[in-house]
């Protein structure tokens, strides 16, 4: 139903395969947020019928695989129970897998929530909080067996923004990051299930940003598949004052994604779907002619 889509036994293969190769371009993930609060699409897709909508143009647009979120992880955001955020992302996820959807990732810290998008059919767990929050998180990701992504960000999203601090960004960001993997394979979380995020704006700020996404190269020496998630951050608006608007921030999104695929991320996470994956082949043709 999805047209020239990737199937998804092809891109649970390329999930689940350690880089050891560049990608011809990275993945698309589609971001699909299921709230009233996030800071870019907050409110617009709370019912069941405008989420599946949604979901659906995102992968006739181009997306790889969609990330569905019941929680905003915003500056400032409230939490909210595991109930209502079952409630918010479950039957999206039902839904969207009876279509025979691409995969499907929970964006959740919740081990809870993850089990129950799990059984909904989604095949994906994006922790921002890199298996933290919960004592019994590494575990729950393990028996689920699902492909892991590991999240990096200091301190916690009501208040990681207040004054966040490195001596060097890149070398405690990796050595976060692995520090994360290793307690995953701890667990009993396959090596092959595990990617990393350098987590762009989660406790950054502009100057942290701009040195990780200049750096990108040395996350993904860390021997993990990496994902970036710069779409729409509020460093674009600082470094182009006339997007301050969230949904204007397409352009500076782009050029995050094109600096990911230089670097040799595997996957980039972005509300623009369309717009990206123009870039990225385009990139992709020149890659590619340059190498004949």
């Amino acid at each position: 139903m999805w047209g020239n889509r990737l199937s998804a036994e092809r891109l649970q293969e390329e999930w689940s395969v350690a880089l050891t190769r560049s990608p011809q371009r990275p993945a698309i993930m589609g971001i699909l947020n299921l709230t009233p609060d996030s800071f870019s699409d907050g409110g617009r897709y709370l019912a069941l019928d405008a989420a599946v909508a949604q979901g659906r143009r995102l992968i006739a647009q181009g997306a790889d695989i969609l990330d569905l979120g019941g929680e905003s992880t915003r500056p400032g955001a409230a939490p909210v129970s595991a109930q209502a955020e079952i409630a918010r992302v479950a039957p999206v996820i039902a839904a969207l897998a009876r279509d025979g959807a691409p995969p499907l990732s929970v964006d959740t810290m919740k081990p809870e929530v993850a089990r129950a998008a799990m059984a909904a059919g989604a095949t994906i767990w994006n922790d921002v909080t890199a298996l933290r929050y919960a004592p019994d998180a590494p575990d729950v990701a393990a028996e689920l067996g699902c492909q892991m992504v590991l999240m990096h960000m200091q301190g916690e999203p009501r208040t990681m923004q207040a004054a966040p601090h490195y001596e060097d960004v890149t070398a405690e960001v990796c050595a976060f990051l692995v520090g994360r993997a290793e307690a995953a394979l701890a667990a009993g979380v396959a090596r092959d299930k595990i990617w990393l995020d350098p987590g762009i704006g989660f406790g950054k700020t502009l100057d942290h940003n701009l040195t990780l996404l200049a750096r990108l190269d040395a996350v993904c020496a860390l021997g993990f598949p990496v994902l970036l998630g710069a779409s729409r951050k509020r460093f674009i608006a600082t470094l182009h004052p006339a997007a301050e608007a969230p949904d204007a921030r397409a352009p500076g999104s782009i050029a995050a994604a094109l600096a990911g695929a230089a670097a040799g991320v595997a996957a980039v996470r972005v509300h623009d779907v369309g717009e990206t994956a123009q870039a990225l082949d385009v990139w992709s043709a020149i890659r590619a002619a340059g190498s004949a």
